[in-house]
């Protein structure tokens, strides 16, 4: 399946970092010294110099909880054109997930990144799947160039909180 970039964020979505309870993240097979930490917060994320490093092999496996229920539209994953991520399987709402049962599951959705894509353009998902999402397990399964070692400068989520779209459902019938 070819990734389909949307080359801006759609109107009323945004980026879902405020709405991540980063005392929940995870990330398997993380070099110790190049965490998930230097991808996914706010100030880290956008240092090209700091990036999220595999370990032991090409393999990444981050969890993601959410602190409220949110409607994820898109995401946005920027590495090098030869260690970054090429196949990300998603799964909304599998907590618990490691490499040996990670196959075991069907993914919400996969995602192939060009190194077009790598240059942090948001990949669209498929929005029905991601409609109610308290979590989000990203398993990158391997790199561009089949290496041993995969590198992501960042990883952004857009969409929309499920709190915030109801209000504002809530607010335009009450005006008419």
């Amino acid at each position: 399946m070819a990734a389909e970039s949307a080359t801006v964020i759609p109107r009323g979505q945004v980026d879902l970092l405020d709405f991540i309870d980063f005392s929940g993240v995870e990330c398997l097979n993380q070099s110790p010294s190049h965490s998930l930490s230097n991808a996914i917060k706010q100030g880290y994320r956008e240092d090209d110099g700091l990036n999220l490093e595999s370990d032991a092999d090409e393999q990444l496996l981050i969890y993601v909880p959410f602190n409220q229920v949110v409607k994820l539209h898109s995401i946005a994953i920027k590495g090098p054109e030869e260690e970054g991520p090429k196949t990300v399987k998603l799964f909304s709402n599998k907590e618990h997930m490691g490499f040996s049962n990670v196959n075991d599951y069907p993914p919400s959705d996969t995602i192939v990144l060009s190194p077009d894509t790598l240059k942090g353009k948001p990949v669209v998902l498929k929005y029905v799947k991601f409609q109610n999402v308290r979590s989000l397990t990203i398993f990158i399964e391997d790199n561009q160039s089949d290496s041993e070692i995969t590198k992501v400068h960042k990883i952004a989520l857009f969409g929309t909180t499920v709190e915030t779209t109801d209000m504002k459902s809530l607010k335009k019938i009450e005006d008419h």
